[in-house]
Formats: structure tokens, C-alpha cells, sequence
């Protein structure tokens, strides 16, 4: 049995040519075993006991190994997650673009509604247009109770002030 094992390293007694194993030691074991009287069939292998200074060097491997993979899948997760991110950030900046382009479209429509509704409004009745403008000016003008004006008294700002009918 110590020939086959010491033939091959943990890995392959453990993972890979277990059937190999198997069959080389039936095959040694039946020469021994038939001068005895005893026909083997199958051999299995429940353990292996190492040394204890060849085991400590197969854990440490087996635990670097592990610690590798561990940092090979780390490093894989890093880069996805930034290239999410990536993307993630480039379609915001699209997305907030795309939301300014149709602000100002509409702003733009508005404001051409509005100004065709002013000029529609002013063509409809002059004197009320110039009015509502003029009491638009006054409520700008006089917004809180600390606002100062100092203009002429008869100037144009006042002549809805001042007429009377």
C-alpha cells in the first residue's frame, strides 16, 4: 500500500485516481492474500495517516491554496462590482441628461405658449394687457414691507395710481 501512495501526491489519492489505487492494490493484495486462502475483491480506502510533519505541510498547502482561490474570487468580485458601478454611473449621467434635454424642451414650449397667450391677450384689449402688467410691476416692486421706492410721482410706474374714472 505505502508503494502505491508514495507512487502519487495527496491530490490524486484523494480527488482524482482513486480507481487506480484501488486496482494496483487489489492486484498486489491477491498475491499475498491467495497463499493465505483469501480471494480479495475490493479494497477501500477510509483514511490516510501521514506523519506528523508531512500532514502540517499538506494543511498549510491545502490552507494557501484555499487562500488563493479565496483571494482570486475576491479580486474577480472587486473588478465586477466596479464595472457596475461603471455603468451604473454612466447611466445616471445619460439619464440626467436626457431629463435636462426634455426640461428645456418643454421650458421652451412653454414659453413660446406663454408669449403667443401675452401677445394674443395684449392684441385682444391693449389697456387691460398694459394693466395686469402694471399691477405685476407693483407686487414685484412693493414684495415686503421694507421695500423702498424712490421715483417721480408722475412718473409712468403710477399712472394706473393715478387715474381715476
Amino acid at each position: 500500500m505505502r508503494n502505491e501512495f508514495s507512487k502519487r501526491d495527496i491530490k490524486q489519492l484523494v480527488a482524482t485516481d482513486r480507481s487506480a489505487v484501488r486496482k494496483a492494490l487489489v492486484a498486489n493484495t491477491k498475491k499475498v492474500a491467495a497463499a493465505l486462502g483469501i480471494d480479495v475483491v475490493d479494497v477501500q480506502v477510509k483514511r490516510i495517516d501521514l506523519p506528523p510533519d508531512v500532514s502540517n505541510s499538506v494543511y498549510s498547502r491545502m490552507e494557501a491554496e484555499r487562500a488563493r482561490v479565496a483571494r482570486e474570487f475576491r479580486s474577480q468580485g472587486a473588478e465586477a462590482a466596479e464595472r457596475i458601478r461603471a455603468d451604473a454611473d454612466k447611466q445616471k449621467e445619460i439619464i440626467i441628461a436626457e431629463a435636462y434635454r426634455d426640461a428645456e424642451k418643454l421650458r421652451g414650449q412653454g414659453d413660446a405658449k406663454s408669449a403667443d397667450i401675452y401677445a394674443k391677450a395684449y392684441k385682444a384689449d391693449a389697456e387691460f394687457y398694459d394693466f395686469y402688467r402694471s399691477m405685476n410691476a407693483y407686487q414685484r416692486s412693493f414684495n415686503s414691507s421694507g421695500d423702498i421706492l424712490v421715483i417721480e410721482p408722475d412718473s409712468e410706474f403710477f399712472k394706473y395710481f393715478k387715474k381715476q374714472k
